[in-house]
Protein backbone atom coordinates (compact mmCIF):
# COMPACT_ATOMS: atom_id res chain seq x y z
CA UNK A 1 0.00 0.00 0.00
CA UNK A 2 1.37 3.38 -0.97
CA UNK A 3 1.62 6.27 1.44
CA UNK A 4 -0.46 9.42 1.05
CA UNK A 5 2.41 11.05 -0.84
CA UNK A 6 2.44 8.30 -3.46
CA UNK A 7 -1.36 8.36 -3.73
CA UNK A 8 -1.13 12.08 -4.46
CA UNK A 9 1.59 11.59 -7.07
CA UNK A 10 -0.62 9.14 -8.94
CA UNK A 11 -3.36 11.77 -9.28
CA UNK A 12 -1.20 14.68 -10.46
CA UNK A 13 -1.52 15.84 -14.07
CA UNK A 14 1.89 15.04 -15.59
CA UNK A 15 1.59 18.14 -17.76
CA UNK A 16 1.94 20.59 -14.88
CA UNK A 17 5.72 20.35 -14.79
CA UNK A 18 8.47 18.37 -13.12
CA UNK A 19 7.64 16.24 -10.10
CA UNK A 20 10.45 16.51 -7.53
CA UNK A 21 10.86 14.41 -4.41
CA UNK A 22 12.93 14.52 -1.25
CA UNK A 23 15.12 11.51 -0.42
CA UNK A 24 12.65 9.86 1.97
CA UNK A 25 9.86 10.00 -0.60
CA UNK A 26 12.11 8.81 -3.42
CA UNK A 27 13.29 5.87 -1.29
CA UNK A 28 9.67 4.81 -0.77
CA UNK A 29 9.02 5.27 -4.48
CA UNK A 30 11.91 2.92 -5.31
CA UNK A 31 10.55 0.20 -3.03
CA UNK A 32 7.04 0.52 -4.45
CA UNK A 33 8.27 0.52 -8.04
CA UNK A 34 10.35 -2.61 -7.31
CA UNK A 35 7.10 -4.27 -6.17
CA UNK A 36 5.45 -3.45 -9.49
CA UNK A 37 3.46 -0.41 -8.38
CA UNK A 38 3.21 2.19 -11.13
CA UNK A 39 4.14 5.73 -10.11
CA UNK A 40 4.73 8.78 -12.28
CA UNK A 41 8.27 9.80 -13.14
CA UNK A 42 9.98 11.73 -10.39
CA UNK A 43 13.32 13.40 -9.90
CA UNK A 44 15.06 13.47 -6.53
CA UNK A 45 16.04 16.88 -5.22
CA UNK A 46 19.82 17.06 -5.33
CA UNK A 47 22.27 19.94 -4.79
CA UNK A 48 21.85 21.14 -8.40
CA UNK A 49 18.03 21.22 -8.30
CA UNK A 50 16.40 24.59 -7.59
CA UNK A 51 13.43 26.76 -8.51
CA UNK A 52 15.57 28.29 -11.25
CA UNK A 53 16.51 24.93 -12.80
CA UNK A 54 13.00 23.47 -12.39
CA UNK A 55 10.43 26.28 -12.66
CA UNK A 56 6.88 25.25 -11.89
CA UNK A 57 7.96 22.02 -10.19
CA UNK A 58 5.70 20.26 -7.73
CA UNK A 59 7.69 19.01 -4.76
CA UNK A 60 6.50 16.02 -2.77
CA UNK A 61 8.14 16.13 0.66
CA UNK A 62 7.72 14.82 4.17
CA UNK A 63 6.55 17.36 6.77
CA UNK A 64 9.85 17.40 8.64
CA UNK A 65 11.97 17.87 5.53
CA UNK A 66 10.68 21.34 4.69
CA UNK A 67 13.19 22.94 7.07
CA UNK A 68 16.17 21.31 5.34
CA UNK A 69 18.60 23.11 3.02
CA UNK A 70 16.82 22.07 -0.20
CA UNK A 71 13.77 24.16 0.75
CA UNK A 72 15.83 27.36 0.71
CA UNK A 73 16.43 26.83 -3.02
CA UNK A 74 12.67 27.29 -3.61
CA UNK A 75 11.94 30.70 -2.07
CA UNK A 76 8.36 31.91 -2.21
CA UNK A 77 6.98 28.46 -2.99
CA UNK A 78 3.34 27.87 -2.13
CA UNK A 79 2.92 25.15 0.48
CA UNK A 80 0.24 22.53 1.04
CA UNK A 81 -0.29 19.69 3.45
CA UNK A 82 -2.31 16.54 2.83
CA UNK A 83 -3.51 14.65 5.88
CA UNK A 84 -6.65 13.27 7.43
CA UNK A 85 -5.97 15.66 10.30
CA UNK A 86 -6.78 18.58 8.01
CA UNK A 87 -10.41 18.04 9.05
CA UNK A 88 -9.55 19.67 12.37
CA UNK A 89 -10.11 23.39 12.50
CA UNK A 90 -6.95 25.49 12.72
CA UNK A 91 -4.41 22.88 11.57
CA UNK A 92 -3.56 24.73 8.34
CA UNK A 93 -3.12 28.02 10.20
CA UNK A 94 -0.98 26.47 12.96
CA UNK A 95 1.25 24.80 10.38
CA UNK A 96 1.60 28.07 8.48
CA UNK A 97 0.75 26.53 5.12
CA UNK A 98 -1.10 27.96 2.16
CA UNK A 99 -3.48 25.07 1.48
CA UNK A 100 -4.67 21.95 3.23
CA UNK A 101 -6.16 18.82 1.71
CA UNK A 102 -8.02 16.08 3.56
CA UNK A 103 -6.27 12.94 2.32
CA UNK A 104 -4.84 10.13 4.39
CA UNK A 105 -3.66 6.55 4.22
CA UNK A 106 -4.28 6.19 7.94
CA UNK A 107 -7.50 6.01 9.90
CA UNK A 108 -9.08 9.45 9.76
CA UNK A 109 -11.23 11.39 12.22
CA UNK A 110 -14.51 9.88 11.10
CA UNK A 111 -13.01 6.39 10.86
CA UNK A 112 -11.48 6.55 14.33
CA UNK A 113 -14.73 7.77 15.87
CA UNK A 114 -16.73 5.09 14.03
CA UNK A 115 -14.34 2.36 15.19
CA UNK A 116 -14.58 3.51 18.80
CA UNK A 117 -18.37 3.61 18.63
CA UNK A 118 -18.56 0.20 16.92
CA UNK A 119 -16.43 -1.48 19.58
CA UNK A 120 -18.30 0.06 22.50
CA UNK A 121 -14.93 0.80 24.10
CA UNK A 122 -15.15 2.26 27.58
CA UNK A 123 -11.47 3.27 27.66
CA UNK A 124 -9.60 4.69 24.69
CA UNK A 125 -5.83 5.20 24.48
CA UNK A 126 -4.59 7.72 21.90
CA UNK A 127 -1.02 7.17 20.67
CA UNK A 128 -0.12 9.62 17.89
CA UNK A 129 -1.33 12.50 15.82
CA UNK A 130 -3.33 15.23 17.52
CA UNK A 131 -3.46 13.28 20.75
CA UNK A 132 -4.55 16.13 23.05
CA UNK A 133 -7.32 17.30 20.74
CA UNK A 134 -8.60 13.75 20.16
CA UNK A 135 -8.46 12.89 23.87
CA UNK A 136 -10.39 16.06 24.72
CA UNK A 137 -13.02 15.27 22.05
CA UNK A 138 -13.41 11.70 23.30
CA UNK A 139 -13.81 12.86 26.90
CA UNK A 140 -16.46 15.36 25.77
CA UNK A 141 -18.26 12.41 24.15
CA UNK A 142 -18.25 10.53 27.47
CA UNK A 143 -15.26 8.23 26.92
CA UNK A 144 -12.50 7.57 29.43
CA UNK A 145 -9.69 8.65 27.08
CA UNK A 146 -5.95 8.83 27.75
CA UNK A 147 -2.85 9.88 25.81
CA UNK A 148 -0.08 7.29 25.67
CA UNK A 149 3.35 8.72 24.91
CA UNK A 150 5.18 6.85 22.13
CA UNK A 151 7.90 7.62 19.60
CA UNK A 152 5.04 8.55 17.27
CA UNK A 153 3.21 10.96 19.54
CA UNK A 154 2.89 14.68 19.14
CA UNK A 155 0.64 17.27 17.63
CA UNK A 156 2.24 17.32 14.21
CA UNK A 157 -0.33 15.00 12.68
CA UNK A 158 2.32 12.71 11.24
CA UNK A 159 4.22 9.73 12.44
CA UNK A 160 8.00 9.51 12.45
CA UNK A 161 8.23 7.89 9.01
Amino acid sequence: MAHTRQRLMRTVDAGIGPLLTVTAVENTNAVLRAQGITLPGTQPITEDVSAKSHPGALIIATPGSTTQNWARRFPGAATAFASGWMTLRGVRRRRGIDRGFVVSDHADWAGLNAAIKATGAEKVFVTHGYTSAFQRWLCEQGHDAHVVSTDYSGDDGEDAT
